[in-house]
């Protein structure tokens, strides 16, 4: 027997935080990180990959796969599309700190309401928490977004090193895995 079963809230977590930090930064070998419109369809596609293939695999006993990355895909390419960006890979061209707060939060809530929706209707309908998945992740992007952009700007600033601002979306991915990770296992245990 295992010493960590699958469904301990610690060994959730740290799948969670591997899915989606590791997605992130994996994604990097074929993503480089720049202003919103730098980011073009294809890179969305690939980010969005590499974030939902690891998460269905760690919720695979409560979502439909296939749909849940096929929809996750489509969510990262329409937020590109329509101009709000690869929402967690790339940044805002303002070096104004409170503009940079402001439209992190809200092309955070705005990216991750609309992920978020996309992956609902991957989520088995015996589910019943797939609109507090909608509610979470909104408010997580919105919260993570414009604390990665403080830091991104801040380190650049420091530095004179772009390095800074994928520093901070990093710092973004990771408080997005660990905000959405506790309310995921919560909602999937329930």
């Amino acid at each position: 027997m295992p010493i960590i079963s699958a469904k301990t809230p610690l060994k959730f977590m740290l799948l969670w935080i591997l899915a989606n930090f590791g997605g992130f930064l994996g994604s990097l070998f074929w993503i480089e990180i720049g202003e919103r419109g730098e980011i073009g369809v294809v890179q969305a596609a690939i980010g969005g990959l590499a974030i939902a293939l690891p998460q269905s695999l760690i919720l695979k006993e409560t979502i439909f796969t296939i749909k849940w990355i096929i929809l996750t895909l489509a969510a990262w390419v329409l937020l590109t599309t329509i101009g709000i960006g690869a929402v967690g890979w790339s940044v805002h061209s303002s070096d104004i700190l409170p503009l940079r707060l402001y439209f992190g939060a809200i092309h955070g809530a705005v990216g991750g309401f609309a992920i978020s929706l996309a992956q609902s209707l991957a989520i088995r309908q015996s589910v019943s928490w797939a609109w507090q998945w909608i509610i979470v992740s909104s408010l997580s992007w919105a919260v993570a977004l414009p604390v990665g952009y403080a830091v991104g700007i801040t380190l650049h600033r420091l530095t004179r090193l772009f390095l800074g601002e994928v520093v901070g979306l990093a710092i973004t991915w990771l408080m997005v895995a660990i905000l959405t990770g506790m309310t995921a296992y919560r909602l999937v245990n329930r």
